[in-house]
């Protein structure tokens, strides 16, 4: 299955305010089962979302990367910290490091990650939907819903069981 990003930024954009004004609600009322109900849909959606067919995380965002993911991925690559940083991070305005350029710079043609063993923290999680204390991070899904296909999904199966 071939995956289109401006079909699913059109689909985002579409249900846009009624997602966010969703999962503000989700953030105020924090359901006991949203945990769980988020980690079952999670899990569907994963069954039928090939990663593969789309990267649309890796061609368009980068992760906030970790000290300890700098040093991991330096020993993966066999360069020193210092020298990953300077050829391949920049810091954002909060003071993060991100990569300088998007796409990824380990992001091959064929949609594999050169680096995946040592891939940052951020993108092992991505998209973060199975995340406990699902309530903490509906801001980032809500932007995620337009970035990941399994994100946008997570959320509309959450609709029907929040939303009463």
């Amino acid at each position: 299955m071939d995956f289109d990003p401006k079909k699913l930024d059109q689909e985002a954009r579409n249900n846009a305010k009624e997602n966010k004004q969703f999962l503000a609600k989700l953030k105020k009322k924090r359901p006991k089962s949203l945990d769980d109900e988020a980690q079952r849909l999670h899990n569907e959606v994963f069954e039928y979302t090939d990663c593969l067919a789309c990267a649309n995380c890796c061609k368009s965002i980068s992760p906030i990367v970790l000290d300890r993911d700098i040093d991991r991925l330096a020993n993966h690559l066999r360069i020193k910290p210092k020298e990953l940083i300077e050829q391949y991070f920049l810091l954002d305005d909060d003071g993060d490091y991100v990569f300088r350029e998007t796409p990824c710079p380990f992001l091959m043609p064929d949609n594999y990650c050169m680096v995946y063993e040592s891939r940052p923290k951020a993108c092992r999680e991505y998209p973060h939907t199975d995340r406990r204390r699902f309530y903490q991070i509906t801001s980032l899904t809500y932007k995620n819903t337009f970035i990941c296909p399994a994100a946008f999904d997570v959320v509309e199966g959450l609709k029907p069981i929040f939303d009463k």
